[in-house]
């Protein structure tokens, strides 16, 4: 604050003259830099590609045609899940320690308790089985989706929307935003499709190396093909968020508008330059007060936060195999792995809380049904090695990384999002930004934690594209 008030005092003790050419220089240099950043980004489209992840060998033909699937238990595999509950052995937490360690282990037993005793996978089952699934075989895999249509009205417009997940979650995230996004919005309602990324849930996983974003993307626009869909609206957070993007840069003739409530940060010395400059004179970098108070100080606000949050990042971008071994065969540790994230990621104060703060948001049932979606599959370790394919190389010198987005772009920044990115940050990627929202409340988890406000971001957006 002191630093902040002498460089507002120096500011203001200088002449009118002195002011205007501060200013204008600083202005001139932002406008050289949109430029060079323009420069870079003037390729507009990435290359589509081809790619094979079944196993074995490439047929000379593939079965494209769509089939109903339906989600199934039985009683089999519940009594084994039971069976290795009752086998679990816990660790002792630290006196007073919250969620700072990790998941404690004192709530896991009453999560584990609910799960053992009052969980109803059955119901459960019924619930997914709610909405119509589907799945039709892309470049070797089986991939799984839901499709939604909503309830005929002839005085209506329907467009296409496809929604995609990222980890440790799973299409059951957009479950309580559906009926949200069908209902008639001044004569508009959204036809669904929500995907399951392979290697996540009931998409079966690549049996080949190299599965990345853009290889997802592909997949997904090619579904959508085959669904019949020319034009259309994408939207993501995690994972999700750079899939939609790979997409609105392979085939932006066919994104009609894409909506993200994730927006990775770009480098590079504009950023740099406005988180030296941002928190004295935020105006002269595009900051409001509230990308000020998100943002600042930098380093105990996101940097040492985002070390603290991505031991898990590290570990599943290089050897995910390994530690994969171990929640995959344990249902308590696989409950625990992923819990954890749905605690810290809604809200960073929630690790000073016994139990996580999970039930302020989301319902014991809730949650397990996510986990168990990766448990009756056996996918997390598939799930996990989807870091280490979009991170063998340097991300940044990939094509994508180096290739603008001009489709219309919509972003929802929530404020306990891993990292804030402000709209100045967001405008050097998406140059086409058609609305930026600085949402309320809410984390990571947006279409789980809020689907209200999630839902009226995106119909405001697509009303804005449709010019409505």
């Amino acid at each position: 604050m002191q630093r902040l008030q002498l460089l507002k005092d120096t500011f203001f003790g200088l002449d009118v003259v002195q002011q205007q050419l501060l200013i204008g220089s600083a202005v001139a240099a932002g406008g050289i830099l949109a430029y060079a950043v323009h420069r870079r980004s003037r390729a507009k489209t990435i290359p589509f590609g081809e790619g094979w992840w079944g196993s074995g060998e490439k047929p000379q033909s593939e079965d494209d045609k769509i089939y109903p699937f339906t989600v199934q238990t039985s009683d089999k595999e519940i009594e084994d899940l039971h069976e290795r509950i009752d086998r679990t052995r816990y660790s002792e937490p630290l006196e007073d320690s919250g969620f700072q360690y990790g998941f404690n282990s004192t709530y896991l037993k009453k999560v584990v308790s609910y799960w053992r005793n009052e969980f109803d996978w059955k119901k459960q089952v019924a619930v997914l089985n709610k909405y119509p699934h589907f799945k039709t075989k892309i470049e070797g895999l089986d991939v799984h989706f839901i499709h939604i249509r909503p309830p005929s009205n002839g005085n209506q417009r329907v467009l296409p929307l496809m929604l995609v997940h990222g980890w440790p979650g799973s299409f059951y995230e957009f479950y309580r935003i559906l009926p949200l996004l069908t209902q008639n919005h001044d004569s508009v309602a959204f036809e669904v499709i929500i995907p399951s990324l392979p290697g996540y849930g009931f998409s079966e996983a690549p049996h080949k190396k190299g599965f990345n974003s853009l290889a997802a993307a592909r997949i997904f626009l090619k579904l959508m093909e085959r669904l019949g869909f020319s034009h259309f609206y994408l939207q993501g957070g995690d994972w999700g968020s750079l899939v939609t993007t790979n997409m609105a840069q392979m085939k932006p003739d066919c994104v009609k508008g894409l909506h993200i409530n994730m927006c990775m940060s770009p480098r590079g010395f504009k950023v740099l330059l406005s988180l030296i400059i941002g928190p004295y004179l935020p105006f002269l970098v595009g900051f409001s007060r509230e990308d000020v108070r998100r943002l600042f100080p930098f380093f105990e606000k996101n940097v040492y936060e985002i070390l603290r949050e991505t031991g898990y990042f590290h570990i599943q971008a290089t050897k995910p195999d390994t530690v994969g071994c171990g929640v995959n065969d344990s249902p308590v540790g696989l409950a625990a792995y992923i819990l954890e994230k749905f605690s810290t990621w809604t809200d960073k104060k929630n690790k000073d809380l016994m139990d996580g703060g999970l039930e302020r948001k989301f319902s014991l049932d809730d949650l397990l049904t996510n986990v168990m979606i990766y448990w009756t599959t056996g996918s997390i370790v598939s799930s996990m090695r989807f870091y280490k394919e979009n991170l063998s190389t340097n991300i940044e010198k990939r094509i994508d990384s180096k290739t603008g987005i001009f489709v219309p772009t919509g972003v929802a920044a929530f404020p306990q999002e891993l990292m804030h990115c402000p709209k100045s940050w967001a405008q050097i990627r998406y140059q086409n930004l058609y609305s930026y929202t600085l949402m309320s409340r809410g984390g990571h988890f947006a279409a789980f934690e809020e689907p209200q406000l999630l839902a009226n971001d995106i119909i405001q957006f697509v009303k804005k594209v449709e010019k409505l």
